[in-house]
């Protein structure tokens, strides 16, 4: 086999993994039927992954190869502190729409593999918050937010961006909305979570 026509082959083994976990998720995928959506023996797609596992974890790595240069910019470029929230929020969400079995991919991964986070912090672009770190301390030394620590502001963004992806069911049954309208939800949150933040712990002018 050529070193071209193995790549295509493994592409088309990526995009049709990745149509079957968005439609089953890990658990609910087979080897079979990614084979045959891929056009190619189920023997082919074992000599390029021995396992649904490690085919999964390629498909993961893949988006987020995606998506870690896009935060990582957006976490270390000079923009104010406000801006950076807003642009991370937009980013993230707005990844996840176009890759929504990512989040829970990584809690069903982190919850049977812990080990597999230490394989993406290896990954050249996984997110570093340091700069984030700085600018929210230098924030709150110039009175433009309220004391908080930084770790627990990432953390806060994160999980507001998150569970809206993983507890999409629950979440739709408890506001009672059809899957349109909880899309329409979930478009307005790359402005309302951001807008959100910045109000809990920015200082009004009058404040001071």
């Amino acid at each position: 086999m050529n070193k071209v026509k193995a790549e295509n082959t493994e592409t088309e083994i990526l995009i049709a993994a990745k149509e079957i976990f968005q439609q089953k998720g890990m658990a609910g995928a087979r080897m079979q039927e990614i084979a045959d959506k891929a056009k190619i023996n189920k023997a082919l797609l074992h000599y390029y992954y021995r396992s649904k596992q490690l085919l999964f974890e390629a498909v993961f790595k893949s988006a987020f190869s995606l998506l870690a240069p896009q935060l990582n910019k957006v976490l270390n470029d000079d923009t104010d502190l406000f801006e950076k929230i807003r642009k991370f929020t937009e980013s993230y969400i707005s990844f996840v729409i176009k890759h929504p079995y990512l989040p829970n991919f990584v809690i069903q991964e982190l919850n049977k593999n812990p080990e597999f986070v230490l394989k993406l912090q290896s990954e050249k672009h996984f997110p570093s918050i340091e700069k984030f770190r700085l600018q929210v301390s230098d924030a709150i030394k110039q009175g433009i937010i309220r004391p908080i620590e930084p770790e627990q502001l990432f953390i806060n963004i994160i999980s507001l961006n998150i569970f809206p992806f993983i507890g999409q069911p629950l979440l739709m049954a408890l506001v009672n909305v059809d899957k349109d309208s909880y899309g329409k939800i979930i478009e307005n949150r790359k402005t309302e979570v951001a807008d959100f933040i910045i109000n809990s712990i920015k200082i009004k002018t009058n404040e001071n």
